[in-house]
């Protein structure tokens, strides 16, 4: 069954209000009518199963019928820090990182970022990666969006990361490195409360990001032989990251 994804303050009592972007997918895009059943998602994880009442030009009135909880995000949270690429490489890493359950996404500047922009200046693109958040939780059902941070200095998510209580940090290396994904998550706290993995744009990490991520007690994993496109990296990575922590064990 289809679901689409709607704001917290879309549902009143057991009525859901559609309007805006939403009313424009809803009943234009995807053509739904009066009297038509689909699930709605909502930030707070519930799926609501709807009925169209009342269907007007710029707004539709639904029904709730059935409530269910969303399945929540499995723990250890997975939290993704990317130096920014090039946009039409970060729209992939955003729709597959929300695929595979990453619970947020850190946005940060180093020396080989694709661009230094200030986050004022990037509004229009913050919109249109937080409609693609939306749109793949409505594809692949997710109950929780993927947090979208303001894009910060390298030096600034580090502190970020260290504050982070039983926080686990891992470094995408493309250097000499004999550590695995496996291995760097054996030699972590027991009590593990999130695993960070920094992955670096098109160029990289610059000497000074190394000697900087060296402070912060980042393990570098190995990426093996092969050089990988940012987007290939992050995916990969993330899979592994899920498969060696139980993420895709039932229950």
């Amino acid at each position: 069954m289809r679901r689409y994804w709607l704001p917290a303050d879309s549902l009143q009592g057991d009525q859901v209000t559609i309007d805006g972007d939403a009313f424009h997918h809803i009943f234009v895009v995807c053509r739904r009518q009066q009297g038509h059943h689909f699930e709605v998602l909502l930030p707070n994880g519930q799926a609501l199963l709807v009925e169209v009442e009342e269907l007007t030009k710029k707004k539709a009135f639904a029904k709730v019928l059935e409530k269910r909880q969303m399945p929540y995000l499995k723990e250890p949270h997975i939290h993704l820090a990317l130096s920014l690429p090039k946009f039409s490489t970060l729209e992939k890493v955003i729709e597959k990182s929300v695929e595979l359950g990453v619970h947020s996404l850190h946005l940060f500047h180093s020396d080989y970022s694709f661009m230094k922009a200030k986050p004022e200046d990037l509004k229009k693109k913050t919109s249109r990666w937080q409609k693609i958040v939306i749109g793949a939780c409505q594809q692949s059902g997710r109950g929780q969006a993927m947090q979208l941070t303001e894009i910060r200095p390298l030096g600034v998510l580090l502190e970020e990361f260290q504050s982070q209580e039983n926080a686990q940090g891992l470094l995408a290396y493309e250097g000499p490195s004999t550590l695995g994904v496996r291995q760097a998550l054996a030699s972590g706290p027991k009590e593990r409360g999130s695993v960070w993995l920094f992955v670096g744009g098109e160029g990289g990490f610059s000497e000074a990001d190394i000697k900087l991520f060296s402070n912060y007690d980042l393990l570098p994993v190995s990426l093996g032989d092969q050089v990988l496109r940012v987007e290939t990296a992050c995916v990969t990575l993330l899979g592994i990251l899920k498969y060696e922590l139980g993420h895709f064990e039932g229950g």
